[in-house]
Parts: C-alpha cells; sequence; structure tokens
C-alpha cells in the first residue's frame, strides 16, 4: 500500500518488537507478524515535527518543536514472501509506533 494523494497519508496503529540493542526485529502489522530481513539495510533517524501539525507543541521560549523518531525496515511474512519496506513513526514521549507508509521493496 501507498500512500498518495488519492488515499492521503494516515497513521496506523502498529505493534514493534526490538533487539536488546534497539534493532527492529518484527512488525505486528494487519494481523500478521512481519520479520525483518536481516540482510536489508534499515535506516533510523530523527525529524522534526511540522510547524502547521498542532498536536505537539513546544514551549513558547523552547525553540524547536519536538522530535519524531523513524525508522525504513524491509520485512517479509516468510522466507519466500515479498519483501515489503516498512516506514515507521514515533512521536516524542509515546510508547507506540505507527506505520506511516508501506510500499513494495522490488
Amino acid at each position: 500500500m501507498t500512500f498518495t494523494a488519492e488515499a492521503p497519508h494516515r497513521l496506523e496503529d502498529i505493534a514493534v518488537r526490538f533487539s536488546p540493542d534497539g534493532a527492529p526485529l518484527a512488525v505486528r502489522y494487519g494481523g500478521n507478524i512481519w520479520a525483518v530481513d536481516p540482510d536489508a539495510a534499515t535506516a533510523h533517524w530523527f525529524g522534526r515535527r511540522s510547524w502547521w501539525d498542532g498536536s505537539g507543541s513546544a514551549a513558547i521560549d523552547g525553540g524547536d518543536l519536538p522530535s519524531v523518531e523513524n525508522w525504513r525496515l524491509h520485512a517479509r511474512l516468510s522466507s519466500n514472501s515479498a519483501l515489503l519496506t516498512f516506514h515507521l513513526q514515533r512521536s516524542p514521549g509515546s510508547p507506540d509506533w505507527f506505520l506511516a507508509d508501506i510500499t513494495d521493496a522490488s
């Protein structure tokens, strides 16, 4: 599923399992558990909230808006299933991850 102008960007609840060192191992989404491919590269970064997104405001003299944590990873249902790319996000102070985007990795 790719989010387009016809299907606007939306966040969906998911669950993510991490290794002790903080790397994602699996994603529970759509009633299935998607195993992160250990041979595929993952990306981890922090981005700023958009100023027009009023859901998380900063203090008046606080400077920056809060950072949003992001992971981009490749996962599959089984060893012979299609590889998908998941873009996960987590808002500051929240324990919950959300699916921002999912696309075919090929």
